[in-house]
């Protein structure tokens, strides 16, 4: 699953931590319920936001398995019970995705693979590590073999990290703007930049 908005991705820029646009890729198992769901949501709130000019955000699974398939039915129900779109065609992990400034694991099995499959593992974190509260852990386990109540608690995990990730995406992009006009952004860079420290 990939939704794109906005004009040709601009040329990459060496700033860290994740150099160039914001491409944040969500990834699962299969893509059929927890990755294209987060990315499903938080596309949504970036529409609301006003962000989703500048923002691309895709999904895909490890594993082949669904590749082509429509989103779980059983998601689907859940997500557009809470007024999110539905629309996805699930894809197995690939060149498309590889490019991410950012890959979002779903549990640490997710994670232990991307970390072996990109170039940069500094890329790759959990989704959950964005929720103010993850006491409980930071997987969002696997809803596919449970009852409804597993699927709405993926939504409710997902929807914990949205504004951590509204914030690191505005972030990001206050610092490329920043980046391009030469002001300060706090990263010691521009003709406004203060001095000091390591």
């Amino acid at each position: 699953m990939s939704v794109t908005w906005g004009p040709t991705r601009h040329p990459r820029r060496a700033f860290p931590p994740y150099p160039g646009p914001v491409h944040l890729c969500f990834v699962c198992t299969g893509n059929i319920c927890r990755s294209p769901s987060a990315a499903l949501v938080l596309a949504e709130h970036l529409r609301r936001a006003g962000l989703d000019g500048a923002v691309e955000v895709s999904s895909a699974g490890i594993e082949p398995w669904h590749a082509g398939e429509p989103i779980d039915e059983r998601s689907g129900e859940v997500l557009a019970r809470h007024g999110y779109p539905v629309e996805h065609v699930a894809a197995q992990l690939g060149a498309e995705h590889l490019d991410a400034d950012l890959f979002l694991a779903m549990d640490r099995g997710h994670e232990k693979a991307l970390r072996r499959l990109v170039a940069d593992p500094s890329r790759v974190r959990m989704l959950r590590s964005f929720a103010p509260d993850a006491s409980g852990g930071l997987d969002v386990p696997d809803p596919y073999y449970g009852g409804p109540e597993g699927f709405e608690e993926v939504l409710s995990l997902i929807e914990a990290t949205v504004p951590g990730l509204l914030a690191h995406v505005r972030e990001r992009l206050d610092a490329e703007t920043g980046a391009a006009d030469g002001t300060d952004t706090g990263t010691g860079r521009g003709p406004g930049a203060r001095p000091g420290g390591a």
